[in-house]
């Protein structure tokens, strides 16, 4: 009887999988983001081998994630209005070759911090443009709405099993063979779901209208900042991203000067997060219902905070692994579940312009995070500047419990019209 019971579990949490174009996508880009993740405890690794900065990690981080805080609004609009599969084959061709460039550079001796620099830019061009693209596209590849929240939450699976997987098999590569071969990688792995995405048999959209650009971006944001529910989530994410996702940048200090490690160490933290992601992201998308998920972002916003603190007074490996686990698992509750929650109460015709605002929040504020962090931990030291940003992170959540009451009030008649709440 338990085993059928659990069976049944397993395939409630996989439902989203019934989908044929969906179990493309989700094949092909679980193979791509361990490529990605790969690349990007590579690239750090890099920057602080070839530098000893924790100032220029700062910068290389700032550069890649500056074109979203430009360009990522403009995306929303044109993703609105573009075929998506498309938009994604693109996106992924041009990443691909990003991943070979930095391999072709390493291999032919001309390491340079102004190539991996320019290079991280162009990724983040890139990304302003496939993360919306992506996050809308979801939607297209679910022919039941039913299964949306599991999608997403599969999505974050997905995403933290290639985290998890990713960097530690890029710290044994690095130890190894050098971080050549994790660029190289990352650039076969993007065959896989360019493959998955010429693979999908999708439907002609409905014609959409072209209104100007700037009417129509606009538009998307008066949506956002007069919808309390969906201004507070991106509030919170953004802030996660300004003053949460920073400790990723100093990582590499930690690992070599704070717990006196290599590569190795690096990588093993970095997929200590990326295990308490992909737990958290399993249990959200074992939820029934999406109900309670505004209560478990405040809460898990807290323990992110707390977390953060108590990671960067530790000096013992295998505690600040624990609390990098933690770390994982509140940040992708927090992240996740916003998500969710902005997927079901959006309107179709401005999903495309929120979920640029919401990767403008989570990926956007990052670069003045990353920059700020760098240079403070340039002056005062790592371990001061991740307990400040635990510290900030503990206030915003506070201020995020306080607007929950509001949050419920405006949304549950809309979940009662869609059918999510009796």
């Amino acid at each position: 009887m338990a085993d059928r019971s659990n069976s049944f579990r397993i395939g409630f949490a996989l439902r989203a999988l019934r989908h044929r174009n969906y179990r493309l996508f989700f094949g092909g880009q679980s193979l791509s983001l361990i490529g990605t993740w790969m690349t990007q405890v590579a690239s750090s690794w890099l920057v602080y081998r070839m530098t000893n900065s924790a100032l220029l990690l700062g910068m290389v981080s700032f550069s890649g994630q500056i074109p979203a805080l430009l360009l990522t609004p403009f995306a929303g609009v044109w993703v609105d209005r573009w075929d998506r599969r498309t938009v994604l084959k693109v996106t992924q061709v041009l990443a691909m070759l990003e991943s070979l460039a930095l391999a072709v550079m390493v291999f032919s001796g001309h390491e340079n911090i102004w190539y991996i620099l320019a290079l991280t830019m162009f990724q983040g061009a890139v990304n302003a443009f496939d993360i919306p693209a992506r996050q809308t596209f979801v939607v297209e590849m679910i022919e039941d709405r039913a299964d949306l929240p599991n999608a997403i939450a599969l999505n974050s699976s997905m995403m933290n099993g290639a985290r998890l997987v990713g960097p530690s098999i890029a710290g044994a590569i690095i130890a190894v063979a050098g971080e050549g071969y994790c660029f190289l990688i990352d650039g076969i792995s993007y065959i896989a779901v360019i493959a998955s995405l010429m693979l999908m048999v999708t439907k002609p959209g409905e014609e959409k209208i072209h209104e100007n650009l700037f009417s129509s971006l606009k538009a998307g944001w008066q949506y956002v900042i007069g919808y309390d529910p969906i201004r507070s989530i991106l509030a919170l994410i953004a802030f996660i991203s300004l003053v949460g996702l920073p400790y990723t940048v100093l990582l590499p200090v930690f690992a070599s000067e704070i717990l006196h490690g290599g590569p190795n160490t690096f990588g093993l933290l970095t997929g200590a997060t990326g295990l308490g992601a992909f737990i958290s992201a399993i249990l959200l998308a074992m939820r029934k219902s999406i109900v309670g998920l505004g209560k478990r972002m405040a809460i898990t916003s807290l323990t992110f905070g707390a977390a953060l603190i108590a990671f960067a007074f530790s000096q013992v490996f295998w505690l600040s692994m624990v609390l990098m686990l933690l770390v994982g698992f509140s940040m992708m509750q927090v992240i996740a579940s916003g998500n969710t929650i902005l997927q079901t109460i959006v309107d179709e015709d401005k999903r495309g312009r929120v979920m640029s605002f919401y990767t403008l929040a989570f990926i956007g504020a990052a670069p003045i995070g990353s920059l700020l962090a760098g240079a403070l931990a340039n002056q005062v030291g790592a371990v001061q500047t991740v307990i400040v940003c635990g510290l900030l992170f503990i206030i915003a959540s506070l201020w995020f419990f306080g607007r929950l009451e509001n949050i419920r009030r405006i949304v549950r008649p809309l979940y009662v019209e869609r059918g999510i709440l009796p």
